[in-house]
């Protein structure tokens, strides 16, 4: 592709952009550990992204669209929309390129989320979840400033990023075993990561793991069109997956590749953090463990090449304690 079709919003996500991204984020930061997990005579491979330098890998995402800037760009500053980790994504690759950011995010996102990323320069402005739809106040604020859209998932760059995980867990896993993944679940709120790792793996089956009450891209798939979240008000620990409906950018994508999934309960990701916690001295936030919860919970199937991604770790101890106790 050429620079200026690279450049281009309104271009599709492709797995020559995943391996740009790659070889950006190679050069930036160091991959994350991708760690063995005994579970009934199986071993299941877990890829710990909690360990990024934000705690997630919306890091990814966030820093191969926002260096992708010019400079005329970069003046204008970027608008995010995040419940946490999209957004100290954003503030982040912001605060190192010298970009204003500010990011949509609901009230009732977890305080240490918002504290994180107003303490990395980013200007927060809260919404009401329930009532108020934080694209609409997006597109408001870049139509009167002039910023730059960065979506948490309904985006080429972010796409790409995402799936630089699995470019990164696949080089691991063929020099651990001799293979590369023939299975990737994935916990998924946009489908962002789900999508860029249909893209970075395409010899792997794609499963996603969703909270319950939440998994309107399951219902999509299963509907073969866009369904949103039928109630925004429905309980769930796994806040980074609260999305109110995934993009078509996103579905085209999963919908050719995505082989299965579960919705997941409250009880079984925190058994999935607890063992995560046990097993791997790991700290997973509720949405992180979602897709180790599919696993363990006999949701989704496993192999011996089966990946499993461990998306996030941005949990207060208070919370975290509470729920790996219950």
């Amino acid at each position: 592709m050429t620079e200026q079709e690279l450049r281009d919003p309104s271009r599709q996500p492709s797995r020559e952009g995943v391996l740009r991204a790659a070889a950006k984020i190679a050069a930036l930061l160091p991959p994350t550990p991708l760690l063995p997990l005994e579970v009934d005579g199986r071993t299941l491979w877990c890829k710990a992204e909690m360990l990024q330098p934000i705690g997630a890998f919306k890091i990814r995402g966030a820093w191969h669209r926002l260096s992708d800037l010019d400079e005329g760009e970069r003046a204008r500053g970027v608008v995010g929309v995040s419940s946490g980790n999209h957004a100290q994504g954003v503030a982040w690759a912001a605060r190192r390129l010298g970009v204003a950011a500010t990011i949509v995010m609901p009230r009732d996102a977890p305080h240490a989320k918002m504290a994180a990323t107003r303490a990395l320069g980013a200007t927060v402005v809260p919404y009401d979840r329930a009532r108020e739809d934080r694209d609409v106040i997006a597109a408001g604020l870049v139509a009167e400033s002039g910023a730059i859209l960065v979506h948490a998932y309904g985006d080429p760059w972010i796409i790409e990023g995402q799936g630089t995980t699995g470019v990164e867990a696949a080089t691991q896993l063929e020099a651990r075993i001799g293979r590369r993944p023939d299975r990737i679940i994935a916990p998924c709120g946009g489908g962002g990561l789900a999508a860029g790792l249909a893209l970075a793996c395409p010899e792997a089956q794609i499963a996603i793991a969703e909270p319950e009450g939440w998994d309107d891209v399951l219902r999509s798939l299963a509907a073969g069109a866009i369904t949103g979240v039928a109630d925004m008000t429905h309980p769930t620990d796994c806040d980074a997956l609260q999305t109110p409906r995934t993009f078509p950018i996103n579905f085209a994508l999963l919908k050719a590749r995505v082989s299965g999934g579960a919705a997941v309960t409250r009880a079984e990701v925190r058994a999935a953090m607890r063992l995560a916690f046990e097993r791997l001295h790991l700290v997973v936030e509720p949405g992180g463990a979602a897709a180790l919860a599919a696993a363990l919970a006999g949701k989704v199937a496993t192999t011996d090449a089966t990946v499993v991604l461990l998306s996030g770790g941005n949990v207060d101890q208070e919370t975290f304690m509470r729920l790996i106790g219950d």
